[in-house]
């Protein structure tokens, strides 16, 4: 019997034997991703501050992660920042998305062994303060100017903010997922 520590979330307890489901199961998540991520593009900006928002479609990543896997919730990140920077943004907002996403994502690979179901929470705040480090440093080294620096404390609480809410609101899909296999 699996301990609390050892027990991982997973949509599909026999994913690693059929890749067309896998497949499917990215498909869809990053789907849903790219429609969430064009909808909070719909949605004016909560704050005076630029750069601020809620980064809905990061709940598709976490599941990906902790219900199917590291390979898979890449697959859909890259899929959610190529398509939707190409589709719905500008080639500029792509680098910094790339950035964030990519260090969001070497984050989230440090805790996936750690965390035990339940603390998905704690991926979501710390992949979301990584992840405006990312744009941060893009933006420092794009323009030069290092004072830009100054505004990570504002975008560093709104990650904490906004994490805790993807990481709560993964951790919740991924249990009622759960009761439904």
């Amino acid at each position: 019997m699996e301990t609390e520590k050892e027990k991982k979330y997973t949509i599909n307890p026999d994913h690693t034997r059929s890749r067309t489901r896998r497949l499917v199961y990215d498909a869809l998540l990053a789907g849903i991703a790219l429609v969430i991520f064009w909808v909070e593009l719909q949605i004016p900006p909560l704050t005076p501050i630029p750069g601020i928002k809620l980064g809905l479609a990061n709940v598709l990543s976490l599941i990906a992660l902790f219900a199917i896997g590291p390979v898979d919730a890449l697959a859909v990140l890259l899929v959610r920042i190529l398509l939707g920077g190409l589709v719905f943004g500008n080639p500029s907002a792509l680098l910094y998305s790339l950035a964030g996403g990519a260090l969001s994502y070497l984050v989230s690979l440090m805790l996936y062994k750690l965390l035990r179901p339940g603390q998905i929470f704690i991926c979501g705040i710390l992949c979301a303060v990584a992840h405006n480090v990312g744009q941060i440093a893009v933006a420092v080294l794009i323009t030069r100017t290092p004072a830009i620096l100054l505004y990570f404390p504002l975008l560093g609480v709104s990650g904490v903010v906004t994490g805790l809410f993807t990481g709560l609101a993964a951790g919740f899909a991924i249990k009622t997922l759960e009761k439904t296999n």
